[in-house]
Formats: C-alpha cells, sequence, structure tokens
C-alpha cells in the first residue's frame, strides 16, 4: 500500500525566494504595459512551439490512425502562436475580451450559486458581484483594459505567489511504501 504524506516546509530560502517574487511583482506592476506585450509575445511562441510539436506528432502517427486531429490542433496552434507574434495589440484585445467575458460569466455563474446554496451564500454572492464588476469594467473599456490587464494580472499573480511562499512555505510530498521506507519526490 502507498500512502502520500504531505507537509508544509519554510526554510529561509523560501523567504528568499518569496521577498525576490513580490519584488519582481512590484516590479511588473509599475510596467503593466510591457508585461502585457511580453506575455502576449511569450504566448505567441509557446503556442508556435506546441503548433510544431503537435505537427510533429501527427506525422509520426502516420500509418497508425489518430493522425488529423494533432495536425489539425497543432496546425491551428502554429497559425495562432504567429499571428501573436505578428499583430501582438491585437492578440492583447483578443485575450482582454476573453478574459472579461470570463470574469462575467463567472461572476453570473456564482450568483446563481449564491441563491441555491445557503450555506455558502454570502461568500459566492460577493464574489459573484465582484467577478461579475470587474468583467463588466474590463468589456466597457476594453481597449484601454487591452493594454494593461494581461500585465496586471501577471502582477497581481507573482505577487500573490510570493507573498503565499513567505507565509506558507513549499509544499513537500514523501511517498511511503509498505515496507515503511520513505520515497522523497
Amino acid at each position: 500500500m502507498t500512502q502520500l504524506i504531505v507537509e508544509r516546509r519554510r526554510t529561509g530560502w523560501d523567504i528568499v525566494l518569496g521577498v525576490i517574487i513580490v519584488v519582481l511583482g512590484l516590479i511588473v506592476l509599475g510596467h503593466v504595459l510591457i508585461a502585457t506585450t511580453v506575455s502576449v509575445i511569450f504566448l505567441g511562441w509557446l503556442a508556435v512551439i506546441s503548433g510544431i510539436v503537435g505537427i510533429i506528432a501527427a506525422f509520426m502517427r502516420i500509418g497508425r490512425g489518430g493522425f488529423w486531429f494533432p495536425a489539425l490542433t497543432g496546425g491551428l496552434l502554429l497559425v495562432l502562436g504567429i499571428f501573436f507574434l505578428r499583430h501582438p495589440t491585437i492578440a492583447a484585445l483578443t485575450l482582454t475580451l476573453l478574459a472579461g467575458a470570463l470574469f462575467l460569466a463567472t461572476g453570473i455563474t456564482r450568483l446563481i450559486a449564491a441563491f441555491e446554496n445557503e450555506a455558502f451564500r454570502w461568500p459566492l454572492l460577493i464574489s459573484g458581484i465582484v467577478s461579475a464588476v470587474l468583467g463588466l469594467i474590463v468589456l466597457a473599456n476594453l481597449f484601454e483594459a487591452s493594454l494593461v490587464l494581461l500585465g496586471l494580472l501577471l502582477a497581481i499573480e507573482t505577487i500573490v505567489d510570493g507573498i503565499t511562499l513567505l507565509v506558507f512555505g513549499r509544499i513537500h510530498v514523501d511517498t511511503v511504501h509498505r515496507e515503511g521506507s520513505v520515497l522523497h519526490d
């Protein structure tokens, strides 16, 4: 029988790394326009590389079936990545439109769930209102938001990750087998 043991560990290096990540998040927060552009270019290259890998994987499946799905998805990713790299402003606008729609849809879903779930009504109601309002703000100011939203979200995520590392440390998982020996990941 195998059992997982999950522990939280916080060392001095976690604190140093957490501080560095928070500082980097604050730097990104000060330069959200650059961060948005870098994010779109990174996503473009990621899509190009994924598309090429998908196409190569499709050609390796010739004669064994299952060629068309990886070929089509690889081709679509390649085209999307090239589009992102050639038109980063339009890509940022598209991603911002998608983010605004997701915020709004999440907010509406949480509002509906708040009225169906009495135990978690208030947290769902509050988070639903916040998400819906964020979605409406982004969609109402789409062109202005497209310049900064992705960079702002990246900065917030980086700062939250750094603070989480500072407060909680890292999660460490050990696997214990029947014999009682501990294997470290």
